[in-house]
């Protein structure tokens, strides 16, 4: 166990940490020169597409140091802050992290917060200060800001390009030499942790554990402790590029569990793994629970692809622990899932990867967060979707979350960005010179205003400078009211929304403006109204298509076309009462879009 070092890689989105996985593997020898490419670990291509890590991924490497052999356990994390659920399972697996910080841009907001992460699990810190490369990079000031921030000495700070290869082997040795090895004993009952988890349509389910006390071997009977489920262990083995089977997974080590698990609810990424005849005494403790930010409905295309849907979003699931979800009916869309989201990011990720995994066409409604209302009997309800909200007679009051939001930007923007936050009714609450030119702002507001498009609109006035992150802090009470929206009188239960009352005008007008261009024209008049309980606050007319029914009634008397004309007006009228509007799917994303 001595010669075991488990590490995670954190740094901020684009920060470099997936090119220096790949040169770790390769100055290990973990890869051959035919399996290289860039990103090796990021094995979705829509991570490859994007640029970004969304999945956190295992992998051994052996490494030898002053001629003795020692097996280093690396998990690559994700940057983005609505991935920071696969970075605390990460950490929760490891004895230390990379910190990486970029040369050129310094640290930024995900740095601080993930680094949080890793300090309230005692975790070993090497800094590693990645592009050194670059023409822009400004080591001297990155150095100050990292030594301020974890107070280290400077001489620690390993200086690195992931693209040169550079500092490379300056890691591996900090690697060995400062990380601890981990505690555990081998002889003791068996408690392992699972920290991610796969599912392969051939051998069912893959379990990825960390193994704290004791050993397992093949062929032994197993249980996993919060599900009370017992299992054989067919297959065990280590993480390399693909898993490599081995009779024995011991202390401190990582590693792959295959039983033939073939339901997705079985396997709770956090559960405890102990043999059945000599379990441990206790649970590994420490783990949280994902808390989701944002709810949007998703729903089949065609409503007899529900069932379909329900068994690709359990599989997906599997892969992805922090999405949440519950059976949902629509009166617009039929069946469908309330599914819990981290953020924006992730919603649009899900719904990409219901696409290419799984062939799945969906529609996804608009996107709200979680509220308290209160009733006048003193009851609380949560409301999730705003076709919940109480009827505003028995309605007291209703309560919104709030958030903490830290932003770091360059201190030309500061203006900007202020008016940016007080506009979504952000109170400012510090203000924070991080260097001379770098300043850290902390605003309280309301996360209903930053689900839409406050971080595109933060990135376009820092012209792409600002970095973000936030957490829940509590519930305030708030004016908010639900705004209805109408076609032909009849209400679209997926596109209502919960909002501040006095930005609900300003809001409901733009909806209708933006719809009136995105609803195809039918053969009748279609009125597209947005209510605020009974009382109409907006209104748009898609016009008809009108076909010219006078066209073969050429001279005569006028009472001929009028009697056309009138003939036509009488088929418009039925035709409205019995006509459906179909609403494409860019117009439910459009509200997202309004500005």
């Amino acid at each position: 166990m001595k010669n075991i070092r488990n590490f995670c890689i954190i740094a901020h989105i684009d920060h470099g940490k997936s090119t220096l996985a790949d040169r770790l593997l390769e100055y290990t020898q973990t890869i051959t020169k035919r399996e290289q490419q860039d990103q090796v670990l990021d094995d979705m291509d829509l991570e490859r597409e994007r640029g970004i890590t969304i999945k956190s991924k295992a992998i051994k490497m052996n490494y030898l140091l002053n001629g003795e052999k020692y097996a280093l356990n690396l998990i690559d994390t994700p940057g983005h802050v609505d991935f920071s659920y696969e970075v605390s399972r990460s950490i929760a697996a490891c004895e230390g992290a990379l910190l990486i910080v970029d040369a050129s841009q310094g640290i930024q907001a995900q740095t601080i917060s993930n680094l949080y992460l890793a300090l309230e699990h005692d975790l070993e810190i090497i800094p590693v200060l990645n592009k050194m490369d670059l023409p822009g990079a400004m080591p001297e000031e990155v150095k100050d800001q990292i030594v301020d921030l974890i107070g280290c000495k400077r001489e620690d700070i390993i200086p690195a390009s992931g693209k040169t290869g550079h500092g490379v082997t300056d890691i591996l040795e900090a690697i060995v030499s400062r990380i601890p090895a981990p505690k555990g004993d081998p002889d003791a009952p068996l408690q392992a942790l699972i920290f991610d988890s796969v599912f392969n349509s051939f051998r069912g389910i893959y379990a990825y554990f960390r193994v704290i006390n004791g050993k397992i071997r093949k062929g032994e009977k197993v249980k996993f402790v919060a599900t009370e489920k017992e299992y054989f262990a067919e297959e065990i083995g280590f993480l390399r590029l693909k898993p490599e089977a081995h009779n024995e997974v011991s202390a401190g080590d990582v590693g792959y569990l295959i039983s033939g698990i073939k339901d997705a609810r079985e396997v709770k990424v956090g559960d405890t793994i102990t043999h059945v005849d000599r379990p441990c005494q206790e649970i590994i403790q420490g783990f949280e629970d994902v808390k989701p930010m944002v709810f949007a409905g998703i729903f089949p295309v065609d409503t007899e692809d529900y069932e379909e849907l329900r068994n690709s979003m359990e599989k997906l699931r599997l892969n992805d622990a922090s999405l949440t979800f519950e059976p949902e009916s629509s009166a617009a869309l039929g069946f469908g899932f309330r599914c819990g989201f981290l953020g924006m990011l992730h919603m649009e990720i899900i719904q990409e990867r219901l696409e290419r995994e799984f062939g799945m066409t969906v529609i996804t409604t608009v996107p709200n967060v979680s509220y308290k209302a209160y009733l006048t009997n003193g009851e609380m309800v949560v409301v999730n979707n705003p076709s919940d909200l109480p009827d505003p007679s028995k309605l007291s009051y209703v309560e919104e979350p709030f958030i903490k939001a830290q932003v770091i930007s360059k201190s030309e923007y500061v203006g900007q960005i202020m008016n940016l936050c007080i506009g979504k009714r952000g109170i400012l609450v510090n203000q924070v010179y991080l260097t001379t030119d770098r300043v850290e702002l902390v605003f309280e507001m309301p996360l209903g205003e930053v689900v839409f498009d406050f971080f595109d609109k933060l990135k376009t006035i820092s012209k792409g400078y600002a970095s973000f992150d936030y957490h829940p802090i509590d519930y305030r009470e708030s004016n908010l009211s639900k705004l209805d929206l109408m076609l032909n009188g009849e209400q679209v239960d997926a596109l209502s929304s919960l909002i501040h009352r006095d930005h609900a005008y300003d809001f409901g007008k733009k909806i209708c403006e933006k719809l009136k261009e995105l609803l195809p024209r039918q053969q009748f008049e279609i009125a597209i109204q947005a209510a605020i309980g009974a009382k109409i606050i907006a209104r748009e007319t898609v016009k008809a298509l009108r076909k010219d029914v006078t066209a073969k009634c050429y001279g005569g008397d006028i009472s001929r076309k009028r009697k056309l004309l009138e003939k036509q007006k009488e088929g418009k009228k039925r035709m409205r009462q019995v006509g459906s509007v179909e609403i494409p799917q860019d117009a439910f994303m459009a509200v997202l879009k309004i500005d």
